[in-house]
């Protein structure tokens, strides 16, 4: 039996994130009411008028400035990426009372602003949430990374206060905070430092014994993805995209997953036959699990967070391959790795963008997790060895034509079918074709030393981040990563 423990790097060091609209800013709706005072005052007074907010049931403070309507109570639902009901209203200056049930299958709160609110509940959980002093139209959401932007956020009205009725104001302040783009903008003519490592595409060749007892910790890590931009990425065992893991049909693969993060995450497992609703369940911080089950069948598989709304999670760099080896693989002088994936930047060091992954509007597509690394830093073969890529897209909306210019691939091996191999047909392959989670390898050999570009085909993405080089012996790389 062997024990594959793949370790936890330290995270990169980061510049501190800058504060240009991250979903985790402070979204203070106040509003500033001029009221007059009594006859024969001697100075006018502005007064700030705040929300007050107390929770189980105790009283806030009150607002001022207007009349007071009577109190308010509202019946208030969490489900797993709703909020229920969408748009609630109340008369300016009343007490409200929230009650708030959590209906969904994972932790979710309740937030007016966005400041203050309930705290992160439980499935089946509820707590009572006071605000008094509204005098002008706002919103409330669920301050889980993601969740507001996939759909968890309620309009509050106020009727007869400042903002007036119909509740135009607040809405629409919210769409266009959420529409408006502030992501990092990547430089794609920019050099990485001088001290920069890549991300290690060699493969080793599965290991021995017929069982991989294997950790992994989901945690989110702030790491460079670009010369001079960073985010905040989702991961496993602080990797994007995440360790490989390799073994052969018939091996047993006993996963532990431990949640070392901040919010919800899990894992699903390409390669598996198991049920949905246990080993691929979300974990809250600070728990594990543990996923066993059989490689029946060969492939280059994708795993990847599933919780809610996956798509972010996927997006943000949660995901990782594993290799189940076909029979009778027959060896070869290199083996290497290529994650296809995209990136869709948000604040400096903050996670990516959930609204930029809905609308498929990448700023990058990359090889490996970073923009052109391979460019700078090519991978070094020789003439006439024989090379094995295996490539997996992990998109998670973007396709790939994987390509090297200067070869021929002789062999093609693509979602657990050899479509191709040398024999007296003599037949040859451009560019192996995947959808995302697709996987699958390419071999071939480079006939003369010199430069080798790996792209993808689909011509709008190299010029994105999805390049790099091969360097077949001894020549002159100087230029490489401007050519």
């Amino acid at each position: 039996m062997s024990t594959d423990t793949m370790p936890s790097a330290a995270p990169p060091s980061a510049p501190p994130p800058k504060n240009r609209g991250s979903s985790q800013e402070q979204r203070d709706n106040w509003v500033v009411v001029a009221v007059a005072i009594a006859a024969f005052s001697m100075v006018a007074a502005v007064v700030a008028v705040g929300i007050g907010i107390s929770k189980s049931g105790s009283g806030g403070g009150g607002g001022g400035g207007a009349a007071a309507g009577g109190p308010v109570t509202v019946e208030v639902e969490l489900g797993d990426l709703y909020i229920k009901p969408a748009k609630i209203e109340v008369p300016a200056g009343s007490e409200v009372t929230f009650k708030v049930t959590n209906k969904g299958a994972m932790p979710h709160d309740f937030s007016v602003n966005g400041e203050n609110g309930t705290k992160m509940l439980d499935p089946g959980a509820s707590e009572t949430l006071v605000v008094s002093g509204l005098q002008a139209d706002t919103l409330a959401w669920c301050t889980v990374p993601g969740h507001r932007a996939a759909g968890m956020e309620t309009q509050i009205v106020v009727t007869g206060g400042s903002g007036g009725g119909g509740g135009g104001g607040g809405g629409g302040a919210g769409s266009a905070e959420q529409a408006a783009s502030t992501g990092a903008e990547i430089d794609f003519n920019a050099k990485p430092a001088a001290d920069f490592q890549p991300y290690d595409p060699k493969l080793e060749p599965a290991p021995g014994g017929t069982e991989h007892k294997i950790e992994l910790s989901a945690e989110e890590t702030v790491m460079e993805v670009a010369p001079g931009v960073t985010q905040e990425m989702w991961t496993f065992n602080q990797k994007f995209p995440g360790p490989v893991l390799r073994g052969k049909v018939g091996d047993i693969f006993t996963i532990t997953l431990t949640n070392n993060g901040k919010m919800g995450h899990s894992i699903d497992f390409h390669a598996s036959k198991v049920a949905w609703n246990d080993e691929m369940r979300t974990i809250e911080p600070g728990e594990s699990l543990v996923y066993q089950y059989e490689a029946k069948h060969a492939g280059m598989w994708m795993y990847h967070c599933g919780t809610a709304p996956a798509l972010h999670h996927i997006g943000n760099g949660m995901f990782g391959g594993l290799i189940v080896d076909p029979p009778n693989l027959p060896p070869v002088d290199h083996e290497f790795i290529f994650v296809q994936s995209e990136i869709y930047t948000g604040p400096m060091g903050q996670p990516g963008d959930l609204t930029k992954m809905q609308n498929e509007d990448w700023d990058a597509v990359v090889f490996n997790g970073y923009v052109s690394q391979y460019l700078h830093k090519p991978i070094r073969v020789e003439p006439n060895q024989r090379i094995r890529a295996w490539v997996l897209d992990a998109g998670p909306s973007e396709n790939s034509a994987f390509h090297i210019v200067g070869t021929i691939f002789d062999t093609v091996f693509k979602e657990g079918t050899l479509l191709l191999s040398p024999d007296a047909r003599q037949g040859g392959s451009q560019a192996l074709d995947l959808q995302p989670s697709q996987g699958g390898y390419v071999e071939f050999t480079f006939d003369e030393a010199g430069l080798y570009l790996i792209v993808t085909h689909k011509f709008a993405n190299p010029g994105k981040g999805a390049i790099g080089l091969f360097q077949a012996g001894e020549v002159d790389t100087s230029t490489a990563g401007g050519h």
